[in-house]
Order: structure tokens, then sequence, then C-alpha cells
């Protein structure tokens, strides 16, 4: 029977054992939403694009499969382009789909077209590319899921037009067999000679783990590696639970990583184990610079971005350390016990910086507002961060006991992925509760999910910090400009959780230090969406953004909020 290019394309994800697909509705897209359910694949539609989405890069983040994004042409790619840019920069594996107007129609002005979605697609994705015949569908998917997750993992993009879509096709389709695991490469014997050979120098190494680890999916293998090295292991950014919190080697994130010279001593060897050098390892000036670098990657192309990498491992995270491990169980290593126990007892220093809860507004302090609010989650609950200082205070007491618990902005720095990032991980994961914990400003960019949250029984819990200020911004525009400076920068005490009872949710305010325990407890058993709208002290300023606007009192250089400062 002759299928249409959408029961192809659905056919194609199917047997590619795609049982997800995250989409907004959109004309061009019928003839492939109407196939989905007969191939086992369910759809969960978003109110808007960007959110579709956030929503399939989160899925491949927790589950180390593509993400596929499905959106209609024209204002639906635009609006998806933010989601496009931010897995792109994080490296993460998902297929967008996008329609198209018919290729008959090229330069008539037609709806949704006019411009060129693959020219403007093509700097931000590792392949894109237009579907010009029905019967190409199957064997282009797979091409483009291929691309997706080999090498350095990073989103694809198709783009099928509405007639390449509904016209039916009776050539041969070849529909080509997807692997169950993707070819990894391993480290050669040499590589993992010279790093031992390293370790076995170092007085003072960690390891810092990044994306690569995540994805490779390694948390048993860096477990044996650390215990059977010692080495301290700090997973900033996306490696949260690699190691568990638990664990008397776990160092902590980002926080502890880039206060590690004060906390303890620089380190003199650094496994950057799939973990790219950048902001989230302190930049050109970090903890980097100064250390003999082991580098493991699969894209060779990263080894010594910042710094000259002692040893470039091009491998696998998980293979590289099955091979580490089988080299460490035959060598003898210095005893580095009180130099873990240093750098761990770092990840601690934070509990000397607020010593009263008390504030001149009377509003909530946000570092015990946090602590009340993590310290009464549910076991296994996934976190959700999303804004500027609000995550930063919920990453003070992050615990996470496994991997995929924790979700958060990337390089891109894309406030609002939360909504998006939320759904994709209930999705992937259906049987952990979700947290959303989110500033006032970022919370605000996609409202009308509470929506989606309700229509598809999606019990995730929204904590909204409310400051009515874009707080990171405020306070850097008050420490370099002055004070009394706000600069739109200022909001509404906006009743966020109003928003979610109107969609069908349940809605809590909190304003008291001791009502935020119970209210989080209503909030997991409630079987329903639920925002919380936490008041929250505008001018106490977390001291990330103060680490992010350099030295203030320099009279020879620009201040440069976030970045490094100028000289004059």
């Amino acid at each position: 029977m002759a299928l249409t290019g959408g029961q192809l394309l659905a056919l194609a994800l199917a047997e590619a054992r795609t049982t997800e697909v995250f989409t907004l509705h959109g004309g061009h897209l019928d003839s492939f939403l109407s196939a989905c359910a007969e191939r086992g694949i369910r759809l969960t539609d978003t109110r808007h694009e960007g959110t579709a989405g956030f929503a399939a890069d989160a899925y491949a983040r927790m589950t180390g499969r593509p993400g596929i994004c499905v959106v209609t042409s024209g204002p639906g790619f635009t609006n998806v382009y933010s989601a496009i840019v931010n897995a792109y920069l994080d490296a993460i594996p998902v297929l967008f789909i996008i329609g198209a107007p018919p290729l008959r129609e090229q330069e008539t002005n037609p709806l949704q077209g006019g411009f060129d979605q693959i020219g403007a697609a093509a700097p931000v994705t590792k392949w894109a590319h237009r579907v010009t015949s029905p019967e190409r569908i199957p064997e282009l998917v797979a091409l483009a899921l291929r691309h997706a997750l080999s090498g350095k993992p990073g989103p694809v993009l198709l783009e099928i037009p509405i007639d390449v879509m509904v016209r039916p096709t009776d050539a041969t389709v070849r529909i080509p067999e997807f692997p169950n695991d993707i070819p990894r490469p391993a480290a050669s014997a040499s590589s993992i000679g010279a790093a031992m050979d390293l370790l076995a120098s170092a007085e003072r190494p960690i390891i810092v783990t990044g994306g690569g680890a995540m994805l490779s999916r390694c948390s048993a293998e860096l477990r044996r590696f650390a215990e059977l090295a010692g080495v301290p292991v700090f997973t900033p950014n996306k490696g949260d639970g690699l190691l568990p919190a638990s664990h008397r080697l776990w160092a902590g994130g980002a926080g502890p990583l880039a206060s590690l010279p004060v906390s303890a001593q620089p380190p003199d060897v650094v496994f950057l184990l799939g973990c790219r050098a950048g902001m989230f390892t302190g930049g050109r000036n970090g903890v980097l610079s100064k250390a003999s670098i082991i580098q493991v990657d699969v894209d060779y192309g990263e080894m010594g971005r910042l710094d000259d990498v002692a040893v470039p491992v091009v491998a696998d995270c998980r293979a590289a350390l099955q091979a580490l491990i089988g080299a460490v169980e035959g060598r003898t290593l210095p005893n580095f016990s009180d130099w873990a126990e240093r750098v761990v007892a770092g990840r601690r220093s934070h509990q000397k910086l607020f010593s009263d809860n008390a504030t001149a507004s009377g509003r909530l302090h946000p570092y015990f507002a946090a602590r009340e609010i993590m310290a009464a989650l549910p076991p296994r609950t996934i976190a959700v961060l999303d804004g500027g200082e609000a995550p930063a205070w919920a990453g003070f007491f992050l615990n996470a006991e496994e991997p995929n618990s924790v979700l958060r902005l990337g390089y891109l720095g894309c406030l609002g992925v939360g909504q998006g990032f939320s759904i994709g991980a209930a999705r992937a994961e259906p049987d952990r509760p979700v947290l959303l914990l989110t500033g006032d400003g970022s919370a605000a960019f996609h409202l009308a999910e509470f929506d989606t949250m309700v229509r598809h029984g999606l019990p995730i819990v929204t904590v909204v910090f409310n400051n009515a200020v874009w707080g990171m911004s405020i306070h850097g525009q008050q420490a370099v400009y002055g004070a009394d400076t706000s600069i739109v920068s200022t909001l509404q005490d906006s009743s966020y959780e109003q928003v979610c009872a109107a969609f069908g949710g349940y809605a809590d305010r909190v304003e008291k230090l001791d009502d935020i325990a119970p209210a989080i407890e209503r909030a997991f058993t409630a079987a329903k969406p639920v925002c919380i709208n936490v008041a929250v002290d505008p001018n106490i300023v977390h001291p990330l953004t103060t680490s992010m606007l350099g030295d203030l009192t320099a009279t020879d250089e620009i201040v440069v909020p976030y970045y490094e400062n100028i000289p004059l």
C-alpha cells in the first residue's frame, strides 16, 4: 500500500525506537501527526514551539537517546530557533523536523515561506537538509540521527515541505535498520598510559565531568575509577549525580570548583572528563590555568581550547574510564586521601556566607528559602533550574544521588527553558517527581505551559522565586553603575500561581520560612501541576553575581559584567 511522506516519517521514527515526539500543531504536519498513534508514538503538544524544542532537548539529556521535536514552518521554525541553538551549544542530540510550503510554490510569496530555513539552521546544527521526495524520508531520518549521535553530539534538522508530506509513493522505500548501540571511540593504549603516568606524579589531582560524561552513561565507571585512584570529583553544569552526592569523593559543582584555590589549593593535575574548557571551568584564568590537563573527549577539536593539554585522550568517556580502571588496578598511586578530604570539605563553605535569615524588606531570604525547599523534596526528585540567581541559590543545596537528576541553563544562558525542560523530564522519567525552580523573570516566558502540564497530566511542581526584579541584572547594574540604578530591571509582584490555577492546576503562595516545607509536601501530593509563589527579598545578592563582575575597584580596567574586564 502506498504511504504518504508523513506516514513514512512516522514509520522511520518508530523504526529508530522513537516513542515520544514534542510538537505544536501546524497544517504542514497533519500527514505525520495522524500517523503517529498507529506507530506507538506519543505526541506531547505545547503552547509554544520553543517549549517543544526545550522538552526534546531535556528528553535527550535524560535518556541519552535523540529528542524529537516537530514544528511547522515559518514562525514555528523561528519560535524554536532558540531551542536549536541551546542544543547546539550544549552538544545535545535532538532531531528537529520542520514543515515548509510546497516545493512548487517557491518564490510565490507563499504562506509561512519566503526565507531559507535550511540556510538559517545550518550554522547552529550539525547537519540540516531539505527533503524533496517522500521515498527518501526513512533513509534521511536515519542519516540525521547518525549525525546527531556520532562524534560530538548535537542537533540536526530536516525540512519536509507539505507537498512531500502529503504525497503518496509507490516507489521502493528502504527502511534502514537503526542500531541499539552507537559505536563509540575507544582510547588508545598510549594515551591511557600517559594519563596514568601523569596521575602517578600528581599531588593534587581532581576529576571534572561535563556533558560528554553525562551522555556516555558512565556513572558506574566513574565511581569505580575515582575510588581506585582516590581522586575527588567535581560535577559542574551537566554532571550532577554522576557520582552520588553522599559519596566521600564528591566535591560539588561549579561553585566549589571555582573556589578551590581558596578553600584548599589549586589542583596540579585535572582530568577533564567530557568537559569542555570554558565558563563552567572558570574561563581563561580559572582553576585549570596552572594545572596539567588530561582531557577525555570524543572531539579532538576541544583539546587545548583555553590551555595546553598534557594528555589528550580522544575517546568516549565510558570507554576511556573502562581502560583507566584496568590501568589503575595495575599501578601504585600516591595516597590522595588528605587532599581529597580538604577538597570535599570546600563544598560546604557556603554555610559560612549567611548566618541571619532576617531581611530589611521582611520578605524571605533566598538562601534560607532555597535550603528549606531543597530539604523538603521527595526522594529521586528531578530538579529543573531556570533563571539567573534563583537556580544559583538552589545550587548550594543540590544533593543528587543518581544521574539525570538536575537540568539547568547551559552555554546559551537562555532563560525560559524551565517549562520545556520539566515537561521533557516528566516524559523521560514518568515515575519520578519533577521540581521546576525558577526566577520570576524566567517563569513568565512560557506561563501558558501550565495548560500543557494540565492537559497531559504532568504533575510538575513549579516554585517561583518572586523578588519582583531581574535579580542578576539589577544587582549587576547596581554594582557597576550605582546603588540607585534600575534600568528595565524591575517587575511586578505578580500572582504567578493564579495563572496555574486558571489553567486547572493548584496554587499556593509562601511568605514565611516555616510554611515552605508544608507547601512543598502539599504540592507533591496534589497529583496535578502546582505553582508555589515564594516571596523572596530583592536586595540579597548571590555570590555568583559578585564573582562574575570582576574587580570593581580596578582603575585601569573597564568592568564588563559576566566577562573578562577590558584593560585600558
